[in-house]
């Protein structure tokens, strides 16, 4: 199985704008912060002190994901936006939401919490499918 580098490339940085729109004030910044316990006052520290290293292995981690995407995609045989958009959801079903609920049910974290959690995780996921996909 050969893998489009410059797709998963851009998958990637597709993944992290997910992200990075996902938890800004113009969808789930305020009611992830506060769910999270995280002040505004933690917030503007973690931007003074530099998070390079967790935007670093965040970038990562998007690319394994990825990575791993397309692996299932090329496994599946999934040709075109529809089918990889199927294998996205089930495997974001079958191994993301289901192994995330564990903070609601062992970490006692808020179900609104995991779903803003999962929500992000699910856009990523369908985003990256239709890039790779489209990339074919």
């Amino acid at each position: 199985m050969i893998l489009n580098w410059i797709a998963i490339l851009v998958s990637s940085i597709a993944v992290f704008v997910v992200g990075m729109l996902w938890y800004s004030p113009i969808l789930f910044k305020d009611q992830w912060m506060k769910l999270s316990g995280i002040s505004e006052k933690e917030m503007k520290k973690c931007k003074k002190d530099g998070m390079q290293k967790q935007m670093v292995v965040a970038f990562l981690s998007n690319v394994v994901l990825v990575v791993v995407l397309a692996q299932m995609l090329n496994l599946t045989g999934a040709v075109g936006i529809s089918a990889a958009v199927t294998v996205g959801f089930w495997i974001w079903l079958g191994f993301i939401a289901t192994v995330s609920l564990g903070s609601v049910l062992w970490e006692k974290k808020p179900v609104q919490l995991y779903l803003i959690n999962i929500g992000q995780t699910l856009a990523s996921v369908l985003v990256a499918a239709i890039i790779l996909a489209a990339w074919v």
